[in-house]
């Protein structure tokens, strides 16, 4: 259980901040990049939610979010450090459940004949956004995989995290009734 009892510290005035393994790292850094996009992720999925998303959908949401803080743990403390501590990380069933719900949610909804303008609602667009910011959380975790080593199901799960992003809001609009909006390529 975390304990936070001060919400400033004063320890980064100087530009930097701590990992999960207390080494001090400037707060520009690529990991902290990477993971601070992923809390910018669970944000907007915040906002999402509270767009008016379908009943049905919340609950897998709910654990999305909670997912998406152990993404953070995972990225917040390197590799050779999580041998020391028991923090929660991103495991293969994390990115089964995503495929499943993917699954779940696709096979109600007509295939696609084009690609798709983001819209279709409140939420739908929400939706949307969210996806763009996963897939830009998970380039950020493929630069870091370059520099540094990464928990190996933590870009995978992004990249699932951006396709059910993408199913959940056509799934969205069609529980509002509405239809895809088509990209006409040859019209404008």
């Amino acid at each position: 259980m975390v304990h936070i009892n001060r919400v400033y510290t004063r320890a980064g005035d100087d530009g930097s901040t701590a990992l999960g393994g207390g080494q001090r790292v400037p707060k520009d850094s690529l990991r902290i990049e990477t993971y601070g996009t992923v809390d910018e992720l669970n944000s907007v999925i915040g906002v999402v939610v509270e767009s008016g998303l379908h009943e049905s959908m919340k609950p897998q949401f709910f654990v999305i979010q909670q997912v998406l803080f152990n993404v953070g743990s995972d990225l917040c403390i390197l590799e050779e450090d999580k041998k020391r501590f028991a923090v929660p990380g991103i495991e293969q069933r994390h990115i089964d459940q995503l495929e499943g719900w993917i699954d779940g949610w696709n096979d109600s909804l007509e295939p696609l004949k084009s690609f798709i303008l983001p819209g279709g609602g409140l939420a739908a667009a929400q939706l949307h956004v969210a996806r763009t910011v996963c897939r830009r959380a998970e380039r950020l975790a493929i630069a870091l995989t370059r520099e540094e080593a990464v928990g190996a199901f933590v870009v995978p799960y992004l990249n699932r995290l951006s396709d059910l992003l993408f199913v959940a809001a056509r799934y969205q609009s069609a529980r509002e009734g509405r239809e895809d909006l088509l990209w006409d390529s040859h019209g404008y």
